[in-house]
């Protein structure tokens, strides 16, 4: 259950939590809300990254952008959709134009009993008949005969979003710093470390989840959200993107391998396959895969030391969380506050 304190442990000194500057090390999506959040409540921030403006050696560059709290209860503990549901918020009142379409979840006759254990492990969704569906996504017309539709649930595009995240910070009187490998120790004031797998030589407890994705185009397909394909191996996202173009994800393997395996790739193109016939004529655009740092329990993890913060752990739901780990972590700046299920303060 989610506790809140005020209590002194752990707690910066006012002086520090006031007039501190403020340094977030990782402009990937974790530090990009945190450095946010902190330049618009008027901190002086800096955001300091090791790559360069592509971003694409962040793990945020592969990652699919799915803000779904309530699909995610199927495999997530509850803090999960706690904060998901209250980073839903935080997108609509930040960014408006993103898309809250829903999200859809399907599946075929013989993977039945599936669907129907995913209908009962989350909430926030109607069941809806194959006419339903089919006028919510009319190239899904007879493909299916039911399906859980998640009205309030969106998604975003991490790599529009990021760009505009960046230049967000600036706006609110941030400043970002690229191709700068800074260190939490080499920071004046306080230190938010949000550098994902690269903190082990501080979070020794920190490994890789390879999560792998395939960029495809069509325009023999047109979906207005994303879509979840249930199936015992081969459990399947579609996210529709600019362009024709459609992201293929969901794997999570216990590997710190990178690339796309000759196996993933089937199975995800077979899931796609299994969605629409027409993406079998698809194009390839691209291959991709990133290592999302997880904790043993998968959970979040707010790690308080003094001056020094380490946000992390967010493994598969990144967008999903960074935005209320950001609000999190400001409230215990500036006044305190500790959340319980998602802070640990030395």
């Amino acid at each position: 259950m989610y506790q809140s304190s005020d209590k002194p442990r752990g707690r910066l000194p006012v002086a520090a939590r006031g007039e501190s500057p403020v340094s977030v090390i990782g402009a990937g999506i974790a530090g990009a809300w945190q450095a946010l959040l902190f330049a618009q409540a008027g901190h002086d921030v800096t955001l300091h990254e090791r790559s360069d403006e592509t971003m694409t050696q962040s793990t945020s560059h592969w990652a699919g952008g799915m803000l779904a709290p309530w699909c995610e209860a199927e495999t997530s503990e509850p803090v999960i959709v706690r904060l998901g549901i209250r980073s839903l918020d935080l997108w609509r009142e930040n960014f408006p134009q993103t898309p809250f379409n829903g999200s859809l979840v399907v599946t075929h006759p013989r993977d039945r009993a599936d669907f129907e254990r995913f209908a009962k492990m989350t909430s926030g969704h109607r069941r809806l008949d194959a006419g339903a569906l089919a006028e919510l996504e009319p190239s899904l017309e007879g493909r299916f005969r039911d399906g859980l539709f998640y009205a309030d649930e969106g998604h975003v595009e991490p790599r529009r979003i990021l760009p505009e995240l960046h230049a967000r910070i600036v706006a609110a009187g941030g400043a970002i710093k690229f191709n700068s490998d800074a260190s939490a120790n080499q920071c004046e004031g306080i230190a938010i470390d949000c550098r994902g797998l690269a903190a082990r030589d501080t979070q020794a407890d920190l490994r890789g989840v390879k999560g792998e994705m395939i960029l495809i185009e069509t325009d023999e397909v047109e979906l207005a959200r994303p879509v979840r394909l249930i199936h015992p191996r081969w459990p399947l996202y579609v996210i529709p993107r600019g362009g024709n173009r459609f992201m293929l994800g969901a794997s999570s393997i216990e590997t710190e391998n990178n690339g796309v395996s000759v196996r993933s790739a089937l199975e995800l193109l077979s899931a796609a396959y299994a969605v629409h016939p027409a993406f079998a004529e698809a194009r390839i655009v691209e291959f991709g895969s990133g290592l999302r740092p997880a904790f043993p329990d998968n959970l979040p993890r707010i790690a308080v030391n003094q001056q020094k913060i380490a946000v992390n752990g967010l493994y598969r739901h990144g967008f999903l969380l960074a935005p209320a780990l950001a609000e999190l972590t400001l409230g215990y700046v500036e006044r305190g506050v500790i959340d319980n299920e998602v802070m640990q303060c030395a």
